[in-house]
């Protein structure tokens, strides 16, 4: 991940015109932190990464993945702290959902970190979530990556109006049915390209 994020790194600085001491002035860093950066000896914090996306115009996740963002391949997950639930629910999005790269986790926080250090396309999330709300996880998961998509998932279909005040793109009632799936990713807010879904539920 180092190399990766100090390639990254360099290429934008260079695209923007920006010499290594501009850089840090627009971070409110030293010059030796930008240069440490690039020859991949450390990577900045979270709050830094995305002082640095913010000067160079670009999402945090453009500095850490690797290669063109057009030619990967989708990345999805899923959060639910019920691990039975969870199983269930992956079964159905991967039956749905082709040629992606799909994670699931029952921990919030190790979500959370796979969002800080991998550009993510669509989450689902479920709401009820012992003490991490579902929507206090969008909410952080989306200053990261502003352009997240967003599900939610829930059997509590009065949740409904709650997650629509965090910029989510939709909301899913568990059990999940293929069918619900696929409308929903046709109504993406952010447009994801690569995606193949299968053409007949179950398969």
């Amino acid at each position: 991940m180092k190399r990766n994020f100090a390639e990254n790194l360099q290429r934008l600085r260079a695209e923007k015109g920006y010499t290594q001491q501009q850089l840090a002035k627009l971070v409110c860093v030293d010059r030796s932190s930008i240069t440490r950066w690039e020859k991949g000896n450390r990577v900045p914090d979270l709050i830094l990464l995305a002082r640095l996306a913010n000067c160079l115009d670009v999402e945090p996740s453009a500095l850490l993945y690797e290669g063109d963002p057009d030619s990967r391949i989708p990345v999805i997950i899923m959060v639910d702290d019920e691990k039975t639930i969870l199983a269930g629910n992956m079964k159905i999005l991967c039956e749905t959902v082709h040629d992606a790269e799909i994670t699931g986790f029952s921990k919030p926080s190790e979500a959370l970190r796979f969002v800080q250090y991998n550009h993510v396309d669509i989450a689902f999330l479920d709401i009820a979530m012992g003490r991490t709300s579902g929507i206090d996880l969008c909410e952080r998961m989306m200053e990261i990556n502003p352009k997240l998509n967003v599900v939610f998932l829930t059997a509590y279909p009065e949740y409904s109006l709650k997650s629509w005040e965090t910029h989510a793109c939709g909301f899913l009632v568990k059990p999940l049915v293929s069918e619900d799936i696929k409308k929903q990713l046709s109504k993406l807010r952010y447009p994801v390209s690569g995606l193949t879904l299968a053409e007949q539920d179950g398969i």
